[in-house]
């Protein structure tokens, strides 16, 4: 390479300089600099690669189902859904890098929706994670969210984002231009001056793609600046996903920015490892127990006949107290062996959401003796399901 045609201009700026004259300024950047002001991305689990709860797929006809972690979905009285993490092997999103998705297809359909009937996905964050925006003060700013989409269907659907804590709304719209084909998408949203978000650990924003809907929520208008929300704004724009059997609709690469950008401006997607993007996934949700023939065990102590008292260490400290969920039996163990199971399982107690210590109880046992010490096992694919979701 000769030294002339080393871009100079670049190594005065600070960007990274490459030969014939080109640049080596990554997409979004600004001479060299991110112009993110966290280290790790809003939306976790963006790239759909972690899922604790299975990959299998699974038909749904309820709301507040998790097949991929982080990514909800809502139905009501609209068909069924079967989740699924899809696997890549080609297209322009696994190009781009991304090797799974959140895949939703339309396992029961429904072509003629009643009008409170409405089918979506959401990604919901917590008040704490979302302060950047400065949401509700005079310095607010904009957003950009940009995604990965595949689906049978083409057409234009809105994607909302929802201010939970003060009631309000405002949506973009993206169109799918060919079908069964991975296409990227790039959404700006303006900034709002009105409404703080709470600076707490519940749910203040949530991100909403429209899928499907009844009258009561598609007989309005897209909103394209903040308004008071509005059930009929949220789906005037959407797929008809629940019309066929056939339809699917598929999700990966998810980032939510600070600042508007463009398809050639967008600071690049934060992959993250999976240790660390497994551990971020873990402060929602979390399962305890055995794989196969691999146990788990837990000291416990009987605070009567029927039930005792253990701890458990997380990896990482619990959004905040978790519902809880029992798959399989609890067996108890004193010097002498087995001395007694139940299939009972709930929360003690949480009292410090920094900890990384849970108490957790089980009662339905008939011959335990009080104030003994014994050893709680998990056998056989037994599973603790801690789930602390939005």
């Amino acid at each position: 390479m000769a030294l002339s045609k080393i871009d100079v201009a670049n190594m005065l700026t600070g960007a990274t300089p490459v030969a014939n004259g080109g640049t080596a300024l990554t997409s979004g950047f600004k001479n060299g600099v991110d112009p993110r002001p966290l280290s790790k991305p809003i939306i976790v689990n963006g790239d759909c690669s972690v899922a604790q709860r299975g990959t299998a797929n699974t038909d749904e006809s309820a709301s507040g189902v998790y097949r991929v972690d982080r990514m909800n979905v809502g139905l009501s009285n609209i068909g069924e859904f079967r989740l699924s993490q899809e696997t890549l092997s080609s297209g322009a999103a696994y190009n781009a890098g991304f090797k799974k998705a959140f895949r939703i297809d339309c396992q029961q359909a429904d072509a003629s929706p009643a009008s409170g009937d409405i089918a979506n996905m959401t990604y919901k964050l917590e008040g704490n994670s979302v302060q950047v925006f400065k949401k509700g003060t005079s310095s607010a700013e904009t957003y950009t969210l940009a995604f990965w989409v595949k689906s049978n269907k083409t057409g234009t659907a809105q994607v909302n984002l929802v201010d939970g804590d003060n009631s309000r709304m405002v949506s973009a719209t993206y169109t799918i231009s060919s079908a069964d084909t991975w296409e990227h998408k790039v959404l700006n949203y303006p900034a709002d001056t009105t409404g703080a978000l709470d600076n707490d650990a519940n749910k203040s924003l949530e991100i909403e793609w429209a899928l499907d809907a009844g009258s009561d929520f598609t007989s309005g208008a897209v909103p394209s600046a903040w308004e008071s929300s509005a059930n009929t704004d949220r789906s005037v724009n959407d797929l008809a996903l629940q019309d066929n059997t056939a339809n699917d609709w598929a999700i990966t690469g998810i980032q939510l920015e600070v600042g508007t950008f463009s398809s050639t401006t967008l600071p690049p997607f934060q992959f993250e490892d999976y240790a660390d993007n497994l551990l971020r996934c873990q402060r929602y949700y979390v399962q305890l127990g055995t794989v196969g023939d691999t146990q788990s065990g837990f000291p416990a102590r009987a605070f009567s006949s029927s039930g005792l008292m253990f701890a458990a260490s997380l990896a990482v400290p619990l959004r905040g107290d978790p519902s809880t969920t029992l798959v399989g039996t609890i067996r108890a163990f004193d010097d002498a062996g087995t001395k007694d199971s139940t299939s009972n399982f709930a929360l003690a107690n949480y009292n410090n959401t920094n900890s990384n210590i849970i108490m957790l109880q089980s009662t339905g046992f008939s011959s335990l003796s009080n104030d003994q010490s014994y050893n709680v096992m998990a056998i056989n694919d037994t599973a603790y399901k801690l789930d602390a979701e939005l």
